[in-house]
């Protein structure tokens, strides 16, 4: 089967000492960029959820971390890891499911923390290789994930997906989608169906946008037809993204995957999850792991028009929990883990 090429943007990219990211809040509407030298500026996009997705946060906050070192005007190196630790207290405060943003922050405080006594631009120009490495890392590993995840699809499949775990939500190429463009790039006849995702419509507006740009076909379904759709036999498999992965196999994802992984076990429909290790937390019991609520304004209201009566309020849970039964496998760039997940993703994380 002919290879095909893929026309998808990057999301984000350090471009001259600046960040560039693309405002995914103005998709699909308008293609708008945000460039800034100032973390601070980063971190507000992240809050807002001008950038979204686990992978694609994580390399934000490594980016905004690189420019406050940059930018920073210690003479010593003291003062530098000063400046560094404030601005990662700023981007731990942004939102708090997505294990990706933690790790990258970890990642590259422990990075200048082995600088210690080294020049301060040494520090710098180190800080910065690190958040480069980490989003080349990234790329890489969602290429992985989307050749391990590839011969989980057959010829004429019809995949299901839920919010947007394509390269949008990552450095690039995409986590849940990366074996959806794998597929395509290989010449399999594929189509796929993606739930709106409420309240900020990332199904519709960012996997639809970026799966068009590829030239794959895509249909948009409201979330309350998932069931609907996997009884009437409308697809043959389901893959999602990962905000967060504890070691017993329970998924933190997008509102909604719950319901989606539910129904998918019912009609008999595989579920895959795709993930890169820096998802999977080794630490966190899943009754700890904090599930981030946003304002209900997200909810009440569309486009600024309120769509509720005044006096009504609303829940607004960002992520909801997949238990390990619901989920037919966990396909990382090291590899796929299957059932039990507590014996098979650790020894994953050990390769």
């Amino acid at each position: 089967m002919p290879a095909r090429a893929l026309n998808i943007p990057k999301t984000i990219e350090w471009v001259n000492g600046r960040v560039r990211l693309i405002n995914q809040l103005k998709l699909p509407q308008k293609l708008e960029y945000i460039e800034t030298d100032r973390y601070e500026r980063v971190a507000e996009a992240i809050k807002k959820m001008e950038i979204r997705g686990a992978p694609a946060i994580g390399v934000a906050a490594a980016f905004a971390l690189a420019l406050a070192a940059v930018k920073s005007n210690a003479k010593t190196y003291g003062e530098l890891l000063e400046d560094l630790r404030r601005a990662a207290d700023a981007l731990r405060k942004t939102r708090p499911t997505a294990k990706n943003l933690f790790w990258a922050i970890d990642r590259i405080l422990k990075k200048a923390e082995e600088l210690s006594g080294r020049d301060v631009n040494e520090v710098r120009e180190g800080v910065l290789n690190e958040a480069l490495r980490i989003a080349k890392e990234d790329e890489e590993a969602n290429r992985k994930i989307g050749e391990y995840g590839e011969r989980f699809i057959e010829d004429g499949d019809v995949i299901l997906t839920i919010c947007n775990a394509g390269s949008l939500a990552t450095y690039y190429y995409g986590t849940a989608l990366a074996p959806i463009y794998k597929a395509w790039e290989d010449g399999k006849k594929i189509s796929v169906i993606a739930l709106e995702t409420r309240p900020y419509l990332q199904g519709a507006r960012l996997t639809a946008f970026e799966l068009k740009q590829a030239g794959i076909p895509v249909k948009i379904a409201t979330d309350n037809a998932v069931g609907f759709i996997l009884s009437r036999g409308m697809v043959n498999k389901a893959f999602v993204g990962a905000d967060r992965i504890t070691l017993t196999g329970h998924v933190v994802n997008k509102i909604g995957t719950y319901t989606l992984a539910v129904l998918a076990k019912k009609h008999g429909v595989p579920l895959y999850v795709c993930a890169p290790t820096s998802t999977i937390d080794p630490q966190t019991p899943i009754e700890k792991v904090v599930i981030e609520e946003r304002p209900a304004e997200e909810v009440l209201f569309i486009g600024g028009y309120r769509i509720a009566p005044e006096g009504v309020g609303a829940i607004y849970y960002a992520f909801d929990i997949t238990p390990p039964e619901l989920v037919t496998a966990i396909i990382t760039e090291k590899g796929v883990a299957e059932p039990p997940f507590n014996k098979s993703l650790p020894r994953l994380l050990g390769a």
